[in-house]
């Protein structure tokens, strides 16, 4: 555990833990694959057109980083080891890794697979402290899950986050060193660290509000305090300027949420070769609606918004939404709606990625939707909604019946014609294959 204050602090004035695994996927590989320890590894897409997800800290003293481009990337380091992710085992290592949270406190708030939020107080009546609690995480994801991270304690999240940070190992080219596991925030630590830091370390802070701080000439946090947050607001709007000003404070009133709910579930793929024929992007739209559709079946939800995003050449993002009256979780529903927005966005050069995503998320459970009874004479054209309700509803008996049969005997035993791939059924899941970017393609 890392310093002490100058003057007496009660730990229980810190009740906020934030615990972040180290170079989450990496470690997974590694442990499963022992002889990659202490070389660059990342896990990502390896093609040119893929992206870096996680980076091992021998890669990041070459300056490999998340989300830089694979291609980049090799430039920087050539005898670096590129993995292709394996979504299924890291889940499988997330749920080890909240439970041993859970046990710690039943207050917890999950940031993802390989972070979360602690708040120890309700475990005040067992636990020693909350540096003792944060000892005792790191304790058990070493010895029973053999993975390492960084844990922060203060008295908010805006500084239960930066001291997980710091609490990370550290590296250059020189080479890496441990961090200190255990980071106290104190009042001490409060104060040097809002005199000194630059304003992109503060929580919301990305590279494009970071340009636009620069353009006002503020680049640290002393110099956002100094701010009126109005006019932070005539250039970043009323939301984020006012939680700016009180980061650039030291105020967070954010508390742990014991029950955040997903707020969107999707799908995106990158392709080796960009497409730009409509009948291929109908096909890419309706294989993604099915791993989507399949994905809000498995979570018991429904979905009322739909999201289509689509990327060209040029790296310029366009995307299209449609909200609906109802619910829906059946392929061809959400297929219907996806490809009908996806169509109508506009195409002057090909497209390297489609996305399919539902948001407005419900519990399947005591939602149901009927027909519109429609007398006219026939010659209206099916709009993509009608034709989505329609499918929901007919289709509910059928695909409640494919889903059993699956659970039952394994995921490709029943599927459609179009999931069949060189001869064999091979039903897709959600982030389940290439999820950064298309494999390296061998000479």
């Amino acid at each position: 555990m890392s310093n002490s204050p100058s003057e007496p602090v009660d730990p229980w004035s810190t009740p906020i833990l934030h615990v972040d695994l180290d170079a989450f996927f990496v470690s997974v590989e590694i442990l499963d694959e022992p002889t990659l320890r202490g070389r660059p590894v990342c896990v990502g897409g390896a093609g040119e057109r893929g992206v870096i997800a996680s980076a091992s800290y021998e890669a990041r003293r070459y300056g490999v980083h998340s989300a830089m481009a694979s291609s980049t990337a090799r430039r920087l380091c050539p005898d670096l080891v590129i993995l292709p992710g394996r979504f299924d085992r890291y889940e499988e290592y997330s749920a080890q890794f909240h439970d041993v949270l859970a046990d710690v406190t039943w207050c917890t708030e999950s940031l993802g697979l390989d972070e979360a939020f602690l708040d120890v107080r309700p475990s005040r009546r067992v636990t020693e402290s909350p540096l003792a609690a944060a000892d005792e995480v790191r304790r058990r994801l070493r010895e029973e899950l053999h993975l390492e991270c960084g844990v922060g304690v203060a008295r908010n999240k805006l500084f239960a986050k930066l001291g997980s940070k710091r609490a990370k190992p550290r590296y250059s080219p020189s080479g890496v060193t441990p961090g200190p596991g255990v980071l106290w925030v104190t009042p001490d630590v409060e104060t040097s660290w809002l005199e000194e830091m630059p304003v992109r370390e503060l929580w919301g802070v990305g590279p494009a509000t970071e340009r636009k701080l620069a353009r006002l000439g503020i680049t640290r946090v002393p110099e956002l305090r100094r701010v009126e947050e109005s006019h932070l607001a005539s250039h970043l709007g009323d939301s984020l300027a006012r939680t700016l000003a009180e980061f650039a404070r030291g105020e967070d009133s954010r508390e742990v949420e014991s029950s955040r709910e997903a707020k969107s579930i999707g799908h995106e793929e990158t392709f080796a070769v960009s497409v730009n024929e409509e009948g291929d992007i109908r096909e890419i739209l309706r294989r993604h609606a099915g791993i989507v559709a399949r994905a809000l079946r498995d979570r018991h939800l429904l979905a009322r918004r739909v999201t289509v995003v689509a990327r060209d050449d040029e790296l310029r993002t366009r995307s299209r939404s449609q909200t609906l009256s109802f619910g829906i979780d059946d392929d061809d529903a959400l297929a219907e709606v996806a490809i009908a927005l996806g169509v109508s966005v506009e195409r002057s050069l090909a497209l390297r990625l489609l996305g399919v995503h539902a948001s407005q998320l419900e519990e399947r459970v005591g939602s149901s939707i009927q027909l519109s009874l429609d007398f006219g004479d026939g010659a209206t054209t099916e709009s993509s909604e009608e034709a989505s309700r329609r499918r929901q509803v007919d289709r509910e008996a059928l695909r409640d019946t494919i889903d059993d049969i699956r659970r039952r005997f394994g995921a490709n035993v029943l599927g459609r014609a179009s999931e069949m791939e060189r001869g064999a059924l091979r039903l897709r899941a959600q982030r389940s294959e290439s999820p950064f970017g298309p494999a390296r393609e061998e000479p």
